[in-house]
């Protein structure tokens, strides 16, 4: 009966990204939000019982129109959803989105490793909560916990293996920027920032280091974190995503977080230029 149920969901998910374009163009927003809140939920639309207005401007802006902009599948609509959420900590909004993250074809692995990758920018007791929501998702769905465990590095190797990430996406910029701080805190904070982040989540299978970049790109934005940013835009086109790839994962991302911070972000990608980006501290270290 479980396999009868996984193969009628994957009928569903495959026939949902093969409609017709021209026919989606032809819908109305209202349709077009049926469509889809079907297909990520698994039920109907239904009138909200106390704030019905609200929540027609709300789903069909975000079902009938924005998960119609860009060339992002619903994978990936729901994976860049998940960590929005997960950042924002609203829990119960998680849930439902882990839900339909599972349901339009993202595995247990991938929306778990989605969320691990928060933890070096928004700290472990905010991903252990939502760490805690996802276990109760994959136990409502009788999804074996633990999850099998994609790790690659040891305390030997995590700095050498995550440096080799790192360079390849920002060089030495950060060391660079650290090296005024006094002490052993000019090598501390860098290597922090190399052991932690890239040696002991970017090196974690089940996600691509592409796939890495650009979700760290959404939480950062989501943080508002404004002078990581900048970087993290060069970053994310390093790693293998475009701008119009980019911009469509701002766009997924602004009815969940907000306009100013996605817009902060739009505008850094379409200023970004990989090949004359100079580092905020370059003046001052130059070599």
């Amino acid at each position: 009966m479980k396999f009868f149920h996984y193969v009628l969901l994957m009928i569903l998910v495959f026939h949902a990204g093969f409609v017709n374009a021209k026919e989606n163009e032809n819908m109305t927003r209202s349709e077009r939000a049926d469509q889809t809140y079907e297909q990520l939920f698994l039920d109907k639309r239904s009138p909200n019982p106390t704030d019905p207005e609200f929540m027609e401007i709300l789903q069909r802006n975000i079902f009938g129109e924005v998960f119609y902009t860009g060339n992002l599948d619903n994978k990936e609509r729901e994976l860049v959803t998940v960590v929005a959420l997960a950042t924002m900590q609203t829990l119960p909004q998680l849930k439902a989105h882990i839900g339909a993250a599972l349901n339009v074809g993202n595995s247990p692995l991938e929306i778990r490793e989605a969320i691990y990758q928060c933890a070096p920018f928004i700290g472990f007791p905010r991903t252990l909560n939502a760490i805690g929501v996802f276990n109760e998702v994959a136990r409502e769905r009788n999804i074996k916990l633990p999850l099998a465990d994609t790790g690659t590095t040891t305390d030997a190797d995590r700095h050498e293996k995550g440096l080799a990430v790192q360079k390849e996406l920002y060089g030495n910029e950060v060391k660079k920027a650290m090296a005024s701080l006094p002490g052993e805190y000019k090598d501390i904070v860098p290597n922090t920032l190399t052991d932690f982040c890239f040696g002991d989540f970017y090196t974690r299978g089940g996600l691509t280091v592409q796939q890495r970049e650009l979700l760290a790109l959404v939480i950062l934005t989501t943080l508002g974190a404004e002078k990581q940013l900048r970087a993290h835009v060069v970053g994310a086109l390093k790693a293998g995503n475009d701008k119009e790839y980019l911009l469509a994962v701002m766009v997924q991302a602004i009815p969940y977080i907000g306009l100013a911070n996605a817009m902060t972000t739009i505008n850094l990608i379409k200023e970004a230029d990989v090949d004359n980006y100079k580092p905020i501290y370059e003046e001052k270290y130059d070599e």
